[in-house]
């Protein structure tokens, strides 16, 4: 063996070496990872240099103020302003924006949803043809291309998705119902944006499409779409509500809006304090005090509306000839329903509903990080307690695993706990773990803050493995 091995290095020399090189490379990776594998603060892009006064002279004129969501997503750096209406998403927004996407996907694919993505740029011929053109007037975004084709930014897709059923022939009835959604940016031209992400000229929706062959059948469509929305916000920890509401520019015969109860709304609602009716007060007369239903007491009260869902029957399929072959063989128009739920409304209106005036609180199922490891000042008493709590994050990411890529370490040692602390608040992680003063006793003990609860407790490095493994 061995004479056979002098033989190659002597045939083959350049291989060789190549060989050898990429031994050493292979050893600087396996070393390169294991120095990076902690996530640490102070490589995370954030802007959280902003003063409040800074804040506020940004987003107002004349001394409105701005609601509690947009302050505390600019005090944290969450979002940046870009144009009036428009917003960079900063790493941690878009975080909790995929984990939010991820929630509504697995709710839609439970349901028998396939996800499509359809273009931005929306012909004019085809609002024209549904009379939406004339109707949504000055909140279409409109613009002409170099040969003078009319387009606007879409800020719904009812006229496209059904343009492209109607390109693909008719449907069989077997292959319904057939839930089509997607996930993308709508663009709406709102007169006056205000309240940061709650209400802009840009943001993320997602809107589903169905096509049903009867009318029985689509209701049965919508009710479980409905369903599955309200999963969605259970799984988030909102407390919803379902309305009825007008179908306005959408059009439809019956609608519904999500709305999640706050001061900030800007939906009137009233709701039966004796029996399960709510409605959005332009469904009912100003001077009515009393439940359709029931006659019980109408009580008053603000709300965001967060999702939208409209029963549309023919109104488009027969406009742009969307037919299908019935089970008796018969050719008709789709049945129709459409499902918007607003994603980056949803984070705003979450952050407005669950948080304090200074300390930003997620759903914790879609906060961007899950725990916050913030070790002792540099040059403090406490300083010999940091290899404790670095080897807490490392125990946690070994014995944790689905919480590997969810853990930060706030390395930022120059700056005091405290300071620390309060920017882990702007930041809203469900855990912050500290390493103080009696981390360094005979049996540790870390400082572990349950942002959501208000809860502080004293635990050992196998109590915090045991309370994480539960997150």
């Amino acid at each position: 063996m061995g004479v056979l091995l002098r033989r190659w290095r002597i045939l083959f020399p350049d291989l060789t070496n190549c060989i050898s090189l990429c031994q050493k490379q292979q050893q600087g990776c396996r070393f390169y990872h294991e120095k990076q594998k902690r996530m640490l603060l102070s490589q995370h892009f954030l802007s959280m240099n902003l003063r409040e006064d800074s804040v506020i002279s940004q987003e107002s004129k004349r001394g409105e103020m701005t609601c509690k969501s947009q302050r505390l997503m600019l005090l944290g750096g969450l979002i940046c302003p870009a144009s009036p209406g428009c917003y960079h998403y900063m790493p941690y927004t878009v975080r909790a924006m995929e984990k939010l996407i991820k929630v509504i996907d697995r709710e839609m694919q439970i349901i028998g949803g396939q996800k499509v993505n359809m273009p931005t740029l929306c012909s004019a011929k085809l609002w024209k043809a549904s009379g939406r053109w004339e109707l949504m007037s000055k909140e279409l975004l409109r613009l002409a291309d170099r040969h003078g084709q009319e387009y606007c930014l879409g800020p719904t897709h009812e006229e496209a998705i059904t343009d492209l059923i109607a390109s693909q022939g008719c449907l069989s009835y077997r292959q319904l119902p057939l839930l089509l959604y997607q996930v993308t940016r709508k663009f709406r031209d709102e007169p006056k944006p205000r309240f940061g992400l709650l209400r802009g000229r840009e943001f993320y929706m997602k809107d589903m499409y169905t096509f049903d062959a009867s009318e029985e059948a689509a209701l049965h469509t919508y009710a479980l779409v409905c369903n599955a929305y309200c999963n969605i916000f259970n799984n988030l920890g909102l407390r919803i509500m379902k309305v009825q509401a007008a179908t306005g520019s959408i059009g439809g015969t019956m609608s519904h809006e999500f709305q999640l109860p706050a001061d900030i709304g800007e939906d009137q609602l009233m709701m039966c304090t004796n029996c399960d009716f709510s409605a959005n007060m332009e469904m009912i007369n100003s001077d009515q005090r009393h439940c359709p239903v029931c006659k019980g007491k109408l009580v008053e009260t603000k709300g965001i509306e967060v999702g939208h869902t409209f029963f549309l029957g023919t109104k488009y399929s027969s406009v742009f000839n969307a037919t299908l072959h019935t089970s008796q063989g018969k050719l008709a128009p789709a049945e129709m329903g459409c499902y918007g739920l607003g994603v980056t409304r949803i984070l705003a209106a979450s952050i407005e509903v669950l948080s304090t005036e200074d300390a930003i609180r997620w759903p914790s199922l879609i906060a961007p990080y899950q725990v916050c490891f913030i070790p002792p000042k540099r040059g403090s008493k406490e300083e010999k307690g940091a290899a404790l709590l670095e080897a807490l994050y490392d125990s946690v990411a070994e014995a944790v695993p689905h919480l590997k890529d969810e853990i930060v370490l706030d390395d930022r040692t120059h700056l005091t706990i405290g300071k620390r602390l309060k920017d882990a608040n702007k930041l809203g992680y469900p855990y912050v773990i500290i390493g103080g003063k009696k981390a360094l006793d005979d049996h540790s003990l870390f400082e572990v803050w349950n942002q959501n609860t208000g809860e502080t407790l004293f635990l050992t490095r196998e109590a915090i493995v045991d309370l994480l493994s539960e997150v």
